[in-house]
């Protein structure tokens, strides 16, 4: 489990193929305390630390994972987010993050407002998902409370830290992000018979 507060970045060293199984190597600060076997979330998607040597730690997706999440447009040189799994003897920042993305989103707009930026997003509305005016929604990892939020469509606001310790200062319109949304409201939207 996660909370959506993103610890450093890493960044992509090496990408090798084996069978449908992409390995990744991402060079971080906190690459070196990793363990084998341990969860981290990578631009929210969580993975398994497989191989740790020096300052690299190395991920496997496997094809499904692939083919739900951003993974597939990394590149060496790729700059991504990191989270360690929460810890259970300290505060719950954030909200409640799986690490278990649920659809990409594509961004639509980043407008700089005297020192913080407004983001808009876009997803396909068709597979069941949803936002909820200020409510929380997890993109690439980052914990964020979403407001404009419209069918397939809403809008975050950052500010500076977030911007420059999270990869968001490098994000333009076309990009895509993964997306986990709010665990609490899936369970609603469930038992409504929503979905």
């Amino acid at each position: 489990m996660f909370t959506g507060i993103i610890e450093t970045t890493g960044k992509v060293v090496s990408i090798e193929k084996e069978g449908t199984n992409i390995h990744f190597d991402i060079k971080s600060s906190v690459s070196t305390e990793l363990k084998i076997d341990q969860s981290i979330a990578h631009n929210g998607t969580c993975l398994t630390v497989v191989k740790v040597t020096d300052d690299v730690h190395r991920v496997t997706a496997i094809d499904e994972t692939m083919k739900k999440t951003n993974l597939g447009d990394w590149n060496v040189g790729a700059i991504v987010n990191l989270e360690r799994c929460m810890i259970a003897n300290g505060r719950f920042d954030g909200h409640v993050v799986q690490g278990h993305v649920d659809q990409i989103g594509t961004v639509t707009n980043v407008q700089e407002q005297d020192g913080s930026w407004l983001f808009d997003f876009s997803y396909d509305p068709s597979l069941g998902n949803v936002t909820v005016e200020k409510g929380s929604v997890c993109v690439n990892g980052t914990s964020l409370t979403c407001f404009n939020s419209e069918e397939g469509k809403f809008r975050i606001a950052i500010i500076p830290y977030t911007y420059e310790f999270t990869n968001f200062h490098r994000l333009k319109p076309g990009d895509k992000v993964n997306l986990e949304f709010d665990i609490i409201g899936k369970y609603v939207k469930r038992l409504l018979g929503k979905s």
